[in-house]
């Protein structure tokens, strides 16, 4: 009876910690089509861009 007790909490516990992380990922979404549709009406380039990017590493001969 026990075993059975733990396996129903463990089984509350995982449906908890999925409904969670749905919850995580619709909010991430949702920050990245706010973010995607505040960029095209924002006129000039993003702060976060320098240019091309350069290999951090030099070039072997």
């Amino acid at each position: 009876m026990v075993e059975y007790e733990i396996h129903r909490l463990r089984a509350a516990e995982l449906r908890h910690l999925a409904a969670h992380q749905r919850l995580v990922g619709e909010a991430l979404r949702a920050r990245r089509a706010a973010r995607r549709s505040a960029g095209a009406e924002a006129p000039g380039p993003r702060a976060d861009t320098h240019g091309p990017r350069r290999n951090r590493f030099t070039r072997a001969a």
